[in-house]
């Protein structure tokens, strides 16, 4: 399918190794420094994590829904607990759950092209109940408000474009008051989400947060597959690097 082509080639990474690369690469074959285990989910905590499952998520190619999931009996929520806490005992992402259904929606007011298609990615929903329950730990563990600087007001809670914008104009302002010059540039990187250079990412995963988080990023960054559905039409199976993981309701 020709969308399948396309997106392997907006997914693959267009950086060309370096000596940088090297650098980085032999820093992340060297073994973790020890430290504690992420501490493992109770069968509360997971029920809590389904009852905040919106039922209107649309499920990836498994057809497991948020309405099937809050119905689950307490054995398997049970059984379910005992996949969850396997991960991260493992610091292993089933590769089931790195394999992305992905319908193409066509942009508003653009021509008839294939570049004129925005991808959603469709994933598993018990995937999305263990991102949560795994963010819920990173955050009680890590203080990552010290890791994030303040101007950053993309995905964090609490944060949003107007924030930005009140920001920009805060900075406008103090600078006309104070009879300086304030210039702004602003950029628009085209597909910058997926041209994340991982080798860099890994690196700076490692250097701040502890090693079985990282381990466990690690392998969900890794052997990533999707496959393209246009109306009743199936592509082949692709491997590709990241994917924007859009929601849809």
């Amino acid at each position: 399918m020709a969308f399948a082509d396309h997106l392997q080639k907006v997914f693959n990474l267009n950086h060309l190794p370096n000596t940088t690369d090297a650098e980085i690469t032999t820093f992340l074959d060297i073994p973790c420094q020890m430290s504690l285990p992420i501490k493992r989910f109770s069968s509360k905590e997971v029920v809590e994590a389904l009852v905040h499952t919106s039922i209107c998520n649309v499920p990836g190619f498994d057809l497991i829904s948020g309405k099937v999931l809050k119905e689950l009996p307490k054995k398997a929520i049970t059984l379910l607990t005992i996949l969850y806490n396997s991960i991260l005992r493992l610091s292993y992402y089933p590769l089931l759950w790195k394999f992305a259904q992905i319908i193409m929606i066509p942009k508003p007011g653009k021509p008839i092209d294939i570049t004129s298609y925005r991808p959603i990615s469709l994933l598993p929903i018990s995937w999305k109940v263990f991102e949560k329950l795994l963010l819920k730990r990173l955050r009680s563990d890590v203080d990552l408000s010290a890791l994030l600087p303040n101007y950053q007001f993309s995905f964090r809670t609490g944060h949003s474009t107007i924030h930005q914008m009140h920001r920009v104009d805060h900075e406008i302002a103090k600078g006309l008051e104070g009879q300086q010059l304030c210039t702004t540039a602003f950029l628009d990187v085209a597909q910058a989400f997926h041209k994340v250079w991982h080798t860099a990412l890994l690196y700076k995963l490692k250097t701040t947060l502890p090693g079985p988080y990282y381990l466990l990023l690690k392998t969900y960054l890794h052997s990533r597959y999707f496959q393209v559905k246009y109306n009743s039409s199936y592509s082949t199976v692709t491997r590709y690097y990241l994917v924007s993981h859009r929601e849809v309701s």
